[in-house]
């Protein structure tokens, strides 16, 4: 990916905080070969389990704030290891899109995000492209916290970036709730249609901590 001269160059690790919206599901591998976006090398690695869906909004990072959109279709299989893969994912901020490619290998896109918070505890929250609304959801956090970290869940995430398999070990921490989704909407041409499928759960994470840390990378890993 080339450099634009008014990118930011921010390389790992980075340092994050915010809030986010995490749904964990067990998707039908029928549905994730057909709608889940997987580029070749995830198809052939692919094993299921659970994937999952998540909202975040960034306050803090290498770049500063932005909001993100993503897809885990479950886990994978590479280096005789199971983790997880990002197959789909679209953020507000062009350096976020060009770090988390050269970084990470993550597929970021560029998209418009509106997060509006209601007076009921609901919140708004629509994603769109070139004004093209193409994902819509309000949801409503529940009452009770408890802690989630990944020292109790931990995360490996793995990306291919040219020909090399990229490996990252984020590690985070934060306080969660129970929530559950009001409405849901999907365009299926730019992100999978989960408004028809129940998670197993959905949660809330206020005021997390993260450190994207620096990869693993596994050069030519890839023939092609």
């Amino acid at each position: 990916m080339e450099h634009t001269p008014n990118i930011k160059i921010a390389p790992a690790p980075w340092n994050l905080t915010g809030d986010a919206y995490i749904m964990v599901y067990k998707f039908s591998k029928d549905f994730v070969y057909e709608y889940g976006f997987m580029t070749d090398y995830q198809q052939d690695r692919f094993l299921g389990y659970v994937g999952t869906v998540m909202l975040v909004d960034y306050k803090t990072s290498g770049v500063g704030p932005y909001r993100e959109l993503l897809f885990i279709p479950g886990m994978f299989t590479f280096d005789w290891q199971k983790m997880f893969s990002i197959s789909k994912i679209y953020v507000s901020s062009h350096d976020s899109v060009y770090n988390g490619i050269e970084n990470w290998g993550i597929p970021k896109e560029y998209a418009d995000f509106d997060w509006q918070t209601n007076a009921d505890g609901t919140e708004d929250i629509s994603v769109n492209i070139d004004g093209k609304e193409f994902f819509k959801t309000t949801i409503k956090k529940g009452f009770i916290s408890f802690p989630l970290t990944t020292s109790i869940l931990p995360l490996k995430v793995v990306q291919k970036l040219r020909k090399d398999l990229i490996i990252t070990n984020p590690t985070a921490k934060g306080k969660a709730t129970l929530a559950s989704i009001k409405s849901m909407k999907v365009d299926k041409n730019f992100f999978p249609d989960v408004s028809k499928a129940s998670p197993l759960i959905t949660m809330k994470v206020k005021d997390f901590e993260m450190t994207f840390n620096v990869p693993l990378v596994k050069k030519d890993y890839f023939k092609s």
